[in-house]
């Protein structure tokens, strides 16, 4: 570089730039070309517009991890992270262009919409913006659409200043993508720093391919911003563990601001997490520290002013304190539940008609862990285009469960990082139960709640796979071949439920202690054989 002229040098910063840009264009024609129904390129200029706020949304991100010193991110992360917004935004332009014609015919999907929260508050959004309203009517006036308002206010945001005078749903699919591809930085800049470069490649590539995140980072959903500003919340509490740096906290501190807007009740769960996982990096003795106090208490107090000044939007009418909302909150989720069986199969209504009241919560809560079933996805009789999404994201999350499953196992006998690891096990496994409680077991709100902590499981994932790579522990490999022994058992089931075959058990407890006895019967074969084995060698 010190020997090239400086025209050579000028064109050397200069042709990324030129590339970046050229692409830009390409892609706002395509997208206004895909948009119109291939009929015209009429809105190219706006497409452009959010494709360049949505570039300088991702480098803007890049720069900022970037500058800390501890941190030297690779090149192939860079091409990760575009590649990540480049998959939802394919995925969103699927969706805008094949369920309409490849669905039921649903005004959501002929919309081009894979969620009907999502159409909704677009749908809202769109008119809000073409109204003489102004944008922060989006708080509060709108609940039935969007509770809060957040996503509701950015959605008008980007339609009022850069849509054209047509509803263009992909302008919004360009900022969610964009800013849902930055949760897989985050997460790679966490957990290299808890645990090196190895492990964060794993979780960045979770956070790249997990197909709930790549959903709803292809739709007009609040959780495409909320895991993003989980990861680098997290992010920031780590850095400050580690560094005691004021920039940790400024990190933690605005993620947290801004997740308020979307989701007051997640940032409040978050919060708490927060606590515990500061807890337990510092090995507890932040208790003891005044600084930890006063920068809690100030986070406390901002959340705090925060819910008062949003508390119409938070709370129902006649809750009045945050004790009372929290008693709404756990009535409100039995009442969910309750709705949630009404509307579900038969397989659920009768298991709740025959089991005792007091177990109907934790038999949902199970059910919601295990959402969305692979067997289930696996012998749906839905549509090609519904089926393929189902298998798809119960391959991805059935593929995630064994590792969150052993990692209690396995951090017994970790010696390394043993309590910070208690702690992410502990948070991790708050996020999912408390999803399945809140949504009853839906097959599609149940991910969805859990998706927004999506970069906690990622880097417990991440752990998992290189602790049991080092220890050899034989403890995951168990779990996964006794997960899918029993997956196995639910597929004659599940046929026979649907008449395609004649089978004679047909309760679904029997079928899982079937299960469960095949899986402790493996097990005591493969004990007895190692027995052997190992008596043969020392003979």
């Amino acid at each position: 570089m010190e020997n090239q002229s400086p025209t050579n040098r000028w064109i050397t910063r200069l042709w990324p730039i030129v590339v970046v840009g050229l692409v830009a264009i390409g892609l706002a024609f395509l997208l206004a070309w895909i948009s119109s129904d291939s009929e015209n390129v009429q809105y190219w200029g706006q497409f452009l517009v959010v494709i360049l706020v949505a570039i300088g949304i991702m480098y803007g991100g890049w720069r900022a991890v970037k500058a800390d010193k501890s941190l030297h991110l690779p090149t192939w992360l860079a091409w990760l992270i575009i590649g990540a917004a480049f998959i939802r935004l394919a995925a969103g332009v699927l969706w805008f262009t094949g369920l309409p014609s490849w669905g039921y015919g649903t005004e959501v999907e002929m919309g081009g919409y894979i969620m009907a929260d999502a159409h909704a508050r677009d749908t809202a959004a769109w008119e809000l913006a073409q109204s003489n309203n102004p944008l922060f009517s989006a708080i509060g006036e709108n609940r039935q659409v969007d509770q809060y308002g957040g996503m509701l206010f950015l959605s008008g945001l980007v339609y009022r200043y850069l849509g054209g005078e047509q509803h263009q749903p992909l302008l919004m699919i360009v900022i969610t993508a964009s800013i849902s591809s930055l949760a897989v930085l985050f997460s790679w800049a966490f957990t290299a720093r808890l645990w090196g470069d190895n492990a964060a490649r794993v979780a960045a590539w979770i956070l790249a391919l997990f197909p709930d995140a790549i959903i709803l980072g292809s739709s007009q959903m609040r959780e495409a911003f909320l895991m993003t500003l989980v990861t680098a919340a997290i992010y920031g509490l780590v850095r400050y563990i580690q560094d005691r740096s004021r920039m940790g906290i400024a990190w933690l501190v605005i993620s947290l601001l801004l997740m308020l807007p979307f989701s007051p009740p997640i940032a409040g769960v978050f919060l708490l997490m927060i606590i515990i996982l500061a807890l337990s990096m510092d090995g507890w003795q932040l208790l003891r520290q005044t600084r930890f106090w006063i920068i809690l208490a100030g986070v406390a107090i901002i959340a705090g002013i925060g819910i008062w000044l949003a508390w119409e939007q938070i709370a129902p009418e006649g809750i009045s304190n945050p004790f009372a909302l929290v008693a709404w909150w756990f009535q409100e989720s039995a009442r969910w539940q309750a709705y949630f069986v009404k509307r579900s199969s038969q397989l659920i209504r009768r298991i709740i008609n025959t089991t005792p009241d007091w177990v109907n919560t934790p038999i949902l809560i199970g059910y919601g862990v295990l959402q969305p079933f692979l067997p289930g996805a696996l012998l749906d009789q839905g549509l090609p285009i519904w089926k393929g999404i189902a298998i798809w994201r119960s391959v991805g999350w059935t593929l995630m469960l064994p590792f969150l499953l052993v990692a209690p196992i396995l951090l017994i006998k970790s010696q390394e990082k043993r309590k910070l690891l208690i702690g992410l096990a502990i948070v991790v496994w708050m996020g999912i139960l408390i999803a399945a409680f809140r949504s009853g077991g839906d097959l599609w709100d149940n991910p969805r709640y859990r998706v927004v902590f999506i970069g906690l499981q990622a880097g417990l994932v991440a752990w998992v796979w290189y602790s049991q790579r080092d220890t050899k522990n034989p403890w995951l490999w168990r779990i996964i071949l006794g997960l899918a022994i029993i997956l196995a058992w639910f597929i004659p089931w599940y046929l026979q439920r649907s008449d395609q075959i004649i089978w004679p058990v047909d309760n679904v407890f029997a079928t899982l202690g079937l299960g469960l006895v095949s899986v402790a019967i493996v097990f005591l074969v493969l004990y007895i054989w190692g027995r052997m084995k190992g008596e043969n060698r020392s003979g």
